[in-house]
């Protein structure tokens, strides 16, 4: 673990071959509502011990638990080691911005990277297998809102997306869409990984509030797409869920190819 105030502490790194077999069988395309769940990794390409998390997350993106559940990995680079020797070029203030509210409320040693949170409700060390199953585990007994994506209609720079939710809420959830890139990579030049070619999955390219519910029913919503982004190519997807405001529990998500 590398805390955003840099203090370094040892940390036994989990290698991908040693993953417990929590996670079987690929999905794509849409998803049954209210099956998904959300595993934010808050990463950077400036982090020497970041890769190991990266590849826990491509293990486990758009696999099914063992309950059923969807996982939906959201990778999401933070600014904060832009300045230690090489800035990550997919790095953006909303998701530092958005790791200091879940530090703010969840982690008493502040930010830091690799970080995971499961769903807005667990947060731990990115690379660590056993803390992210039991995670996994304890979502699988919750009862979730039934978030479902009906369509998608891209246009050359944004993309119309409807969706649907039911369930019983006591309070107005915030609708966050993110919209990723399936893979990308990139080859670090200088910094603690640097001569290094370092491979992403679900790499978040945009996350934006797009609208507020407050019980069942039907909304569309328009979302532009962030610069440099364009369908074909690599694949991508569209994810949306349904979040306590303030940046709480994540109580319903679908995801879906544009």
């Amino acid at each position: 673990m590398q805390l955003r105030p840099m203090l370094a502490c040892s940390l036994l790194l989990f290698a991908i071959g040693l993953l417990p077999h929590f996670a079987t069988g690929q999905t794509s395309g849409q998803v049954r509502p209210g099956s998904a769940v959300i595993v934010e990794l808050f990463t950077s390409e400036g982090c020497s011990i970041c890769p190991p998390a990266d590849a826990v997350l491509r293990h486990i993106n758009l696999k099914q638990t063992r309950a059923g559940q969807l996982i939906v990995g959201v990778s999401e680079h933070v600014t904060y080691w832009n300045n230690l020797g090489w800035k990550d070029p997919f790095s953006a203030p909303e998701f530092t911005e958005r790791q200091d509210v879940y530090a703010s409320r969840m982690s008493p040693v502040g930010p830091y990277t690799p970080q995971m949170v499961v769903n807005g409700r667990e947060q731990f060390v990115g690379s660590n297998t056993d803390a992210l199953h039991k995670a996994l585990g304890d979502e699988a007994q919750r009862a979730h809102l039934k978030l479902n994506i009906l369509s998608t209609a891209p246009s050359s720079s944004a993309l119309d997306a409807k969706f649907s939710v039911a369930g019983e809420t006591s309070r107005p959830l915030d609708i966050i869409a993110v919209l990723t890139d399936d893979a990308n990579q990139s080859n670090v030049l200088r910094g603690e990984n640097g001569r290094r070619l370092l491979q992403h999955v679900s790499l978040a390219r945009s996350l934006v509030r797009v609208a507020t519910v407050k019980g069942d029913g039907e909304e569309s919503v328009h979302i532009s797409f962030p610069s440099g982004f364009k369908l074909g190519g690599p694949g991508h997807h569209l994810t949306l869920f349904a979040q306590t405001q303030h940046q709480g529990a994540i109580e319903g998500a679908a995801t879906t190819g544009p």
